[in-house]
């Protein structure tokens, strides 16, 4: 598989000017790999690896892997990460589960657009002992606790989103598996569980966040809920979240709509097929961008308050995440696609 470059110019009059949001996060980039949420402030591993996945969309080959290599060599010898850094010294010494296995979407997403298959090799162990880190963490009904405190104390609860982001990386881990002829039988019987809990078992997650956007869509994103149970869901609380022609709401009750919750909802319509109302849902949002091609965080509704006013890396991958999906730039712009897991026979 041959690189793809993808450019501005890769679609007429497209609606997103790929360089300049990936010239963002790469400028936001630190020399030793760090991607923090602007400059000056905090970096998660979640959004590290969303950051980066947007480099590879853009093309920045060389900064993508210089982001991936940053994770490895932060993970502790238990597969986690902590939540928080600044310039690479703790700021949270919490480890979450999903913060922590979030490289595997990351290595995978950077594969399928480059074919550079000793990325899988290199990077390898470490998605190896995040996905054991978080599965040790799972519990007999299925569900994966959220975190372990800075004191070492395992937190029993589990967040909806957050597992949900897990299953997506148990997939990616697992596809990284197969290529590399790695036999994780564990692993497949550990995504079903977590699956079945999710779509079975909703009084499992005990840490409340149904206010939240993500708690909506994320069970469709990460592909546990696919065809017509994801099409309930989306009808279900699309009144709640949406506010037509504007966007999605981070929190059903403020007015405050976020570029990266619309992108997402935008992705998670794409992985079910739906790249109609995709491509509506994120044209909304299409002109909310600075002069410099880079997307406002947030802004108020309906008075149109630009809030805050920072660039923040991962929620312009975000975008280019919506992008890639919506208007098939790359081959990266797959990897939530439901029916390529089904392809794969890696699917719920």
């Amino acid at each position: 598989m041959k690189p793809h470059t993808i450019t501005s110019r890769t679609v007429q009059d497209f609606p997103v000017d790929i360089d300049a949001i990936a010239r963002l996060i790469a400028e936001t980039q630190l020399e030793s790999g760090e991607i923090p949420w602007c400059e000056g402030q905090k970096t998660d591993p979640w959004d590290h690896v969303e950051a980066a996945m947007g480099l590879s969309i853009g093309g920045y080959f060389n900064e993508a892997r210089r982001a991936l290599e940053w994770f490895a060599r932060l993970q502790r010898a238990d597969g986690s990460h902590y939540s928080a850094y600044l310039q690479g010294i703790p700021e949270d010494r919490t480890r979450e589960t999903n913060l922590s296995t979030y490289i595997a979407v990351g290595v995978y997403h950077y594969y399928l657009i480059t074919g550079e298959i000793d990325i899988l090799t290199e990077m390898w162990p470490t998605i190896s002992a995040a996905i054991d880190f978080a599965l040790n963490l799972q519990t007999p009904e299925g569900e994966i606790y959220w975190a372990i405190s800075p004191e070492g104390n395992v937190d029993p609860m589990a967040l909806l989103t957050g597992c949900s982001s897990i299953f997506m990386s148990i997939k990616c881990a697992l596809a990284v598996a197969d290529i590399l002829g790695h036999s994780k039988p564990l692993w497949r019987k550990a995504l079903e569980k977590l699956g079945c809990a999710i779509k079975h078992k909703p009084y499992l997650f005990n840490m409340t966040k149904s206010r939240y956007a993500m708690d909506w869509f994320y069970p469709i994103l990460s592909g546990i809920l696919t065809g017509d149970e994801a099409q309930r869901r989306i009808d279900k609380y699309w009144k709640k979240f949406v506010v037509e022609d504007r966007g999605v709401k981070c929190v059903f009750d403020e007015p405050w709509v976020t570029i990266a919750e619309t992108s997402e909802l935008s992705l998670a319509l794409s992985a079910m097929g739906n790249q109609d109302l995709a491509g509506i849902v994120f044209n909304w949002i299409s002109d909310r961008r600075y002069e410099d091609g880079s997307y406002w965080c947030g802004f108020t509704c309906p008075d149109l308050i630009i809030w805050p006013g920072d660039k923040i890396t991962w929620t312009n991958a975000a975008v280019l995440m919506a992008a890639d999906a919506i208007y098939n730039l790359s081959p990266g712009g797959q990897i939530f696609s439901h029916q390529f897991w089904e392809s794969l026979d890696i699917s719920f």
